[in-house]
């Protein structure tokens, strides 16, 4: 199909989003559908299995192509690389059904609106609405746009006083039928799937098919033992994956169970308040939240009181959530974007469970119903499993081609095989059935089951070590890794924090620090009443509960938390309003406690954190807590010590979490809920600075140095402060002690002044030593810098990446090659700055287990198809029993333990060759077939010229073997061996020896082990295999049992013939195993021939690599750029010459 559309025909489906995809328009034609229906019953079936692995092409024979407005089908291709195609029928909804109920006609008020897209969705005057459903997301037509939009949340151009005007109140009942009926109902039904579809699905895969065509044409040859064994195994195969299916969607099934019956309590804009089934719930639905412990049957927006939920369900991290009211505000703009603080504060997510509901002036909380069924959060993370996003492995990719090649070499072997059987005058149904056969010799039905048992033994030794994957085949993308992120706290340091001390401040600077370590109280103050009440822990079932940073900075106070009760009458303090008060053994507190009214939680885009308190007895105020950074920049500048710059220095270079406090005094004759939190953070007192111990795990600095050592980068994305971020980075090895450190500031467009860009390196401070330097972060010996790229590291903050991202993205690769540490990163800043570093992905590809097997079963196959095309030219062929004996007792049993060397323990700095078609593994495979090639030739050709050789003859044993010659000539001998005639020769016999002991030593010399995988003979059942098959082969050939070679289908032979074998195998071995122990795996060699010729890598990270080494001005130092067009967001004034000649040369 074309890139040429018809008007109107093509569009994209959820641009801009992950999901995105492209959407073609048909219109089913009914002779195209009458011929396809034909060809299907001439074709038996075939096409009919064709169009279900092809979708398009279904569609293409189905339909011809219309506009989307028109179409009566439409086809769907992803937008990313895979391009997979899908296609679903056009559905139709009829409102008709309410029109008995509520009257609905056209000119009804509920249709008229067509401010939301439900109205715009439904066709006049006969009320029915065009929709599709894609991966269990229904998009309906837009008649005003003219476009598919999905369905099921409420718009995001709504303004927050649209949201409280517009479903503040409720909605009618005929507005939550209309929009129950086009939304659909609110449920992430996830059907158990029948096991017979589970069954034709995986037995309409093409390897089955494939086995299946070649299990019919061995029966038909009486080939009947190894057919049965591939069914057998075949059988197994199939009834093991439906049962793990099975059992999967019996698990996700129950998983979400639970969502669907939850009963919730909705208010209605005339009928009040009524109880309903969760299923039932609509976008605009506004829910009444009482108690706690309620788990959310969707996805909802706070607009009256506030929740501590847990959102571990979402997260993984059991810590609660505070979430607060979307305050209305007048203003136009979308509510998502209308404040600096990340939106999702306010929403409250399906399958999250609410700990506690707080109640505002108005009595109850509230929420409006913002998306439902698959469109929540769970729903999307429930299709995330359903719909997994497929893999971009080159492995796969090579496989196909590999085996493309394999039917290429096979239709050759076809042709040949085709004119040597006719001009040799044999039956037309035995010519067939000999060229069918080249088939099933040259691509080997059991390579994916060979393939499969090497990530099952993979699985199995990482289950052993605790650790679980889901997905099996993702095992080998991981030998894809070439750079690991790291987050810092709780990842590269451990999980607790501990209090280490406070340092206060008044006019005249700070003060000495109070250690925590001295078991001295924190005299009373306003920095004791911050750290007492400037948190989100919350008071459940008599624990205290919360972020562990919050609970280490209370428990320092040795505070009390309780609910306000018939204690606390005080004007402006509600009741169960949460209250902390000093313990009975604290002195000189002149307060009874402090209740918290309300809080601005924690956000990771703001950085900062604001409580308003009253003082039982005393003022209100508000409290601060935050990066030292952001919170000095909210007080005033009399109140921030000059030197707040070096003292917060003297703590972060030594990898201490540096928390800072600020408060001021408010007026009482306002409602906390109607203070905005622009007015409540302004002009703030500065109190101090928290600090905290953030100690290195055992284990950081070991793997790191092992990553490092392996040329793994390392890098670190954090939320903390940047001279924190550096110096762990320092101490755990990521940087080493002999590498610099370039700070990149950038800011944005200022007035007149243009987005800038400077570099600075940072200088590595002495460190102040205090009394309990013990309790510091260990330091050991740093990492060598052997092996390591370049000698500096780039650092910087969320800020100067955005500002890079806007204004100066062509410099954005060149600071991601060497671009170590990022601090204050926001979530959203994290996962961009991972998807730019995936854009520079180089490949890798620690696949040798993979690569063997797959190098084991091209070479397996070539030499029984080589040994078999030998034998056609004489109208020969090898028989039942001995193809049994190659592929079960040889192959079968070589796939079965080959993949059971373990993991070499230690990394080593160089990769195996990435890809299969890489020029080591192609020359490997090459000069092993060419060998074997050469081998079976000569002993087809000296075999013939032997005195002993004979056409008529049954045996040419020597004198010495009397006994058998005079058995095997005697006159009984020739009518035993009638029914074999057409397979024994002398040919026969030594095609069948050279080819079956060639797989054996094949495997012994594709076995790999060091420096990836364990040494050979570690695997010992494998090892214990060759030699049985070894000795058994052996036996075989120097045994002179007449009754086996019968069997066999063998003839005897003299023994210096029979020794004749073993030199040109040990031959074969030989030279086999030293071209692929001093070529193949020799790593020195290739890197001089990849000198030699001048190679260079075209992965976009090496070739960047490349640019900025031969650049003398790289990197720039005590520099500061600027963008040419301000906003421009592409433009950069800094210059690159050498970057740029060799981009004009491409």
């Amino acid at each position: 199909m074309g890139d040429q559309f018809e008007t109107g025909q093509h569009a994209l489906l959820n641009e801009g989003e992950e999901n995105e995809m492209e959407i073609f328009g048909y219109r089913t034609q009914g002779c195209r559908k009458t011929l396809c229906l034909a060809g299907s019953i001439f074709s038996f079936g075939i096409l009919p299995l064709v169009f279900y692995w092809r979708p398009a092409w279904h569609v293409w024979a189905h339909c011809v192509p219309c506009s989307l407005h028109e179409a009566d089908t439409v086809l769907l291709r992803t937008t990313d690389e895979f391009q997979i195609y899908s296609w679903k029928k056009i559905m139709w909804i009829h409102l008709s059904a309410l029109n008995s109920a509520l009257g609905l006609t056209a000119d009804h008020p509920l249709i008229t609106d067509e401010e939301y897209i439900i109205n715009r969705a439904i066709r006049k005057p006969d009320l029915k609405v065009r929709c599709i459903k894609v991966q269990k997301i229904r998009y309906v037509w837009n008649y005003l746009e003219g476009q598919f939009q999905k369905i099921g949340s409420l718009e995001d151009w709504l303004s927050s006083a649209k949201i409280h005007q517009k479903f503040g109140s409720g909605l009618t009942r005929e507005e939550q039928d209309v929009r129950r009926l086009i939304c659909g109902p609110n449920s992430i039904d996830v059907e158990v799937t029948p096991i017979w579809k589970l069954l034709i699905k995986e037995v309409l895969n093409p390897f089955y098919i494939f086995q299946l065509f070649s299990v019919y044409l061995w029966f038909s040859e009486d080939y009947k033992e190894y057919a049965f064994a591939i069914i057998i195994m075949s059988i197994i195969s199939i009834a093991l994956t439906v049962y793990d299916l099975r059992q999967q969607s019996v698990k996700l099934h129950h998983l979400v169970k639970s969502h669907n019956s939850i009963t919730v309590s909705v208010c209605g804009r005339k009928a009040g308040v009524q109880e309903l089934e969760s299923h039932f719930l609509v976008p605009g639905d506004l829910l009444i939240l009482t108690g706690n412990k309620v788990l959310m049957p969707c996805d909802a927006v706070l607009i009256d009181g506030s929740c501590v939920v847990n959102e571990g369900m979402l997260t993984g991290e059991c810590i609660p959530v505070t979430k607060t009211p979307l305050p209305k505000m007048d203003s136009s703009v979308p509510w998502k974007t209308q404040s600096e603080a990340d939106y999702k504060r306010h929403v409250l997510f399906c399958g999250t469970e609410i700990i506690q509901a707080k109640a505002a002036c108005s009595g109850t909380v509230r929420a409006v119903v913002l998306q439902t069924g698959f469109n929540t959060a769970k729903g999307d993370l429930v299709r995330s499993i359903l719909y997994p996003k497929p893999m971009n492995f080159k492995l796969y990719r090579d496989a196909i081609r590999f085996l493309l090649c394999l039917v290429g070499i096979a239709t050759i072997g076809m042709i040949y095989t085709l004119c040597v059987y006719v001009l040799s005058g044999e039956p037309p149904e035995e010519v067939v059935k000999k060229a069918l056969d080249v088939i099933t010799i040259a691509v080997p039905p059991a390579l994916p089951a060979a393939l499969t048992t090497g990530i099952i033994y993979a699985q199995r030794r990482l289950k052993k070590r605790g650790i679980f994957c889901i997905s099996p085949q993702r095992i080998n993308v991981c030998g894809q890794l070439n750079l690991v992120c790291f987050d810092k706290t709780g990842t590269l340091t451990k999980d607790g924090l501990d209090l280490w001390g406070v340092v206060s401040c008044d006019r005249n600077g700070f003060q000495e620090v109070h250690s925590f370590a001295s078991g001295q109280a924190l005299p009373w103050g306003p920095l004791c009443a911050a750290m007492a009440s400037c948190h989100s822990l919350i008071l459940l079932d008599g624990t205290i509960q919360g972020d562990p940073l919050d609970l280490k900075m209370f428990e320092a106070t040795t505070w009390e938390m309780a609910f306000s009760g018939d204690d606390v009458h005080m004007k402006g303090v509600p009741a169960n309003a949460m209250v902390v008060k000093p313990c009975r053994t604290a002195s000189q507190v002149p307060v009874e406690g402090i209740a918290i009214l309300h809080q601005f939680p924690f956000s990771s885009a703001l950085q900062r954190m604001t409580v308003i308190v009253q003082e039982i007895g005393g003022d209100r105020l508000a409290f601060m807590k935050g990066a030292p950074e952001r919170v000095a920049s909210f007080c005033q500048p009399e109140t921030v010590p000059t030197s707040f710059v070096s003292e917060l220095q003297i703590y972060t270079t030594q990898g201490f979490r540096v928390i800072a406090l600020a408060y001021k005094k408010l007026e009482n004759d306002h409602h906390t809920t109607a203070l905005a939190r622009e007015k409540v953070e302004s002009d703030l007192i500065f109190l101090g600075l928290l600090i905290l111990e953030n100690r290195l795990k055992e284990k950081t600095k070991p793997v790191l140095e092992e990553l490092i050592s392996a040329q793994i980068r390392t890098v670190m994305i954090t939320g903390d402060n940047l001279q924190t971020a550096i110096t762990v980075a320092r101490k755990s090895g990521m940087v080493s002690k002999s590498q610099k450190v370039i700070l990149i500031e950038a800011n944005e467009t200022t007035g007149s002044s243009s987005a800038s860009i400077s570099w600075t390196l940072v200088e590595e401070k002495k460190h102040i030593m205090y009394e309990n330097q013990d309790n510091y972060i260990n330091i050991r010996d740093e990492v060598s810098d052997n092996g390591r790229e370049g000698s500096y590291h780039f650092a910087l903050t969320g800020k100067s990446f955005h500002v890079i991202s806007q204004h100066f993205s062509s410099l954005l690769p060149k600071i991601l090659i060497n671009g170590t540490i990022f601090a204050r990163m926001s979530p959203g800043q994290k996962s961009s700055l991972v998807e730019e570093f995936q854009k520079l992905e180089e490949g890798r590809a620690a696949l040798v287990t993979s690569f063997c097997m797959f190098k084991y079963m091209a070479l397996y196959s070539m030499i029984q198809y080589v040994g078999v095309l030998l034998l056609y030219w004489k109208t020969n062929s090898l028989s039942n029993y001995q193809f049994l004996f190659q592929d079960l007792a040889i192959t079968t049993l070589i796939g079965v333990t080959m993949n059971l060397n373990g993991a070499y323990p230690k990394l080593v700095p160089f990769r195996p060759a990435g890809r299969l078609i890489s020029p080591p593994l192609l020359l490997s495979v090459i000069f092993n077939i060419l060998l074997s090639l050469a081998m079976h030739i000569v002993g087809f050709i000296l075999v013939q010229r032997q005195p002993w050789y004979s056409m008529e003859m049954h045996s040419a044993c020597t004198v010495q073997n009397e006994s058998i010659s005079e058995l095997t000539m005697s006159p009984i001998a020739p009518e035993k061996m009638e029914s074999n005639s057409a397979f024994t020769s002398f040919e026969n016999t030594t095609i069948w020896f050279l080819g079956t002991i060639n797989c054996i030593i094949v495997a012994l010399v594709f076995s790999k082990g060091k420096p990836f995988r364990q040494p050979t003979y570690t695997n010992y059942i494998f090892v214990l295999v060759l030699i049985i098959q070894l000795g058994v082969c052996l036996f075989i050939l120097f045994a002179d049992i007449p009754e086996l070679y019968r069997r066999l289908d063998l003839l005897c032979t003299p023994i210096l013939w029979r020794v004749s074998i073993v030199i040109m195998l040990s031959l074969n071995f030989i030279v086999s195993l030293v071209a692929e122990e001093a070529i193949i795996e020799n790593r020195a060699l290739w890197m001089m021939i990849k000198r030699c010729f001048g190679y260079q890598s075209k992965s976009q990270y090496r070739i960047w690599q490349r640019d900025l080494a031969n650049d003398p001005s790289w990197p720039p130092l005590n520099q500061t750029s600027y963008s040419d067009m301000p906003g421009c967001g592409r433009g950069v004034s800094y210059s690159n010459p050498v970057f740029e000649s060799n981009e004009e040369q491409l």
